[in-house]
């Protein structure tokens, strides 16, 4: 409860965190309609995609920040 209104800022200000979390769950009901049907799909592929993607969604997210400090500074 303490943390709703920074968390709500939080995405309000990167929706792209909102894809990305909607993609994470995506993936992850895959991999459970995979296995209901029988299929083992390896836990170690699916952190890594996960975290790849974070870690890009992440340097996407320092690269905005870097940008919009430097437009507010005046440079191009």
């Amino acid at each position: 409860l303490l943390a709703a209104d920074p968390l709500a800022n939080f995405i309000n200000n990167n929706p792209t965190v909102v894809m990305l979390a909607l993609g994470f769950l995506l993936m992850i009901g895959t991999v459970l309609i995979a296995e209901a049907f029988g299929m083992h799909v390896p836990k170690g592929y699916i952190y890594t995609a996960m975290l790849f993607s974070g870690v890009v969604e992440g340097l996407n997210m320092m690269s905005r920040r870097a940008a919009e400090k430097k437009k507010a500074a005046g440079g191009d």
